[in-house]
């Protein structure tokens, strides 16, 4: 009957000294057996259940049959396994219960990642691997015998879980496990919804240890924690837990004097006219006056929100247009800027060239001079004086053609 953890599959023998998986609802097979499973969530993991009951043959007398669980068929699509949801309280037993005994109690559910007894206080913890599983354990061993003492099984208290409040219609699972995993590793993220699948506002985040838990509550707490683009902070609080499945049945009512007082008389209607009728009057009157002023207090908070979100609509409306504001001065004050790097480069663009020219022309003058100093400089060596007589000859037949052409356009003018 050990785990075999390698396959992932357990053993489970008929013969064992605990109620096997078939007889939880009975021996009849079919539908009994599925309401015998009743802490399971669907019908589908009933009838997964259910395919680990032997069945019989040849009349009443029962086969010694043993069958074999695949512990990953127990796992739902995207489940994690070994999460706080399966982590079962077990109480009442035994003060000299040992852990192999503990664990014995529990191997053919699979292999536990924790065990812990306090033989003291007659209570103790395990946790399997999947919640289907811890389900079928407390179906199977809740109120077992165990050395004269009956179990008591539940589902342990889940310490890391937060309710998350305020949330957008747009926030999904997915979104909301997303953001609180900043925090710390999350087991569990699920948004609400009503029966039609509309969100309803509200979630909760179940982390796999306290210390994140503590963290995102004190973050969330002190700062405004936003999931989507609208600013709308979520609300953290600590999550109220609650047993709706087991409830509270009558073998564990303590007997004490209140209790055998308010049962002397059976369930009833309150005659008219009688001292029960009048005070139960005033009693829904006053649960009637509780609801009105709850309706009264909803709907007050209902138009505040509807207020807050027209306003900050308008809001951000107002804020769109300063940001495009600011934007348009920014670019003008860009262009302007631009503007005057580009005058900035003309301008000394222009100077450059000034400077070029001024350069250039100073080249040529100073190439001027030089030449004059080296050909007065020839002139000195070489002895040689200026021909004035050339010079003036050259001037002289120069004249004498000025004179020559004014002459012919003279006789030209006189033969007209």
């Amino acid at each position: 009957m050990a785990a075999n953890r390698n396959l992932k599959q357990v053993r489970i023998e008929n013969s064992s000294p605990a109620a096997p998986l078939g007889m939880v609802g009975g021996g009849g097979g079919g539908s009994g057996n599925l309401k015998g499973l009743r802490g399971l969530e669907t019908e589908s993991e009933a009838a997964a259940a259910m395919a680990l009951v032997p069945s019989k043959e040849g009349g009443d007398e029962e086969q010694e049959v043993g069958f074999t669980i695949d512990i990953k068929s127990f796992l739902k699509p995207g489940e994690k396994s070994y999460t706080q949801r399966c982590r079962l309280f077990v109480g009442n037993l035994p003060t000299d219960i040992t852990e192999e005994d503990f664990k014995r109690l529990f191997e053919r559910y699979g292999e536990p990642s924790e065990v812990f007894i306090n033989r003291d206080r007659g209570f103790g913890f395990i946790r399997l691997e999947s919640r289907t599983l811890a389900e079928i354990a407390k179906a199977e061993l809740d109120g077992t015998i165990l050395k004269s003492r009956p179990l008591r099984i539940r589902f342990a208290t889940h310490g890391a879980a937060l309710t998350v409040k305020n949330l957008s219609p747009v926030v999904s699972n997915e979104l909301l496990e997303q953001a609180f995993s900043q925090f710390g590793p999350v087991e569990r993220a699920v948004v609400v919804v009503d029966d039609r699948g509309r969100a309803t506002g509200k979630g909760f985040v179940e982390f796999a240890a306290k210390p994140p838990a503590r963290k995102a509550l004190e973050r969330c707490s002190d700062g405004a924690f936003l999931l989507t683009t609208t600013p709308r902070p979520v609300v953290v609080e600590p999550m109220e837990q609650f047993d709706d499945e087991d409830g509270l049945p009558e073998k564990l009512m303590q007997k004490t004097q209140q209790y055998h007082k308010e049962r002397e008389q059976p369930p009833r209607f309150a005659q008219p006219g009688t001292f029960e009728f009048e005070y139960a009057s005033r009693w829904k009157a006053l649960d009637e006056m509780e609801k009105q002023q709850r309706e009264q207090v909803d709907r007050n908070i209902r138009e505040a929100k509807e207020k807050l979100e027209a306003e900050m609509e308008a809001a951000r409306h107002e804020h769109q247009l300063m940001l495009m504001r600011q934007d348009l001065m920014r670019r003008q004050e860009e262009l302007r800027r631009l503007e005057e790097l580009r005058n900035q480069e003309l301008q000394k663009r222009k100077q450059i060239q000034m400077r070029h020219e001024e350069e250039h022309r100073r080249r040529e003058e100073e190439m001027m001079r030089q030449r004059e100093q080296e050909e007065l400089r020839r002139q000195q060596e070489g002895g040689f004086k200026p021909n004035f007589m050339d010079n003036a000859l050259i001037n002289h037949f120069g004249i004498i053609l000025t004179a020559y052409e004014s002459l012919l356009a003279a006789i030209y003018l006189e033969g007209k």
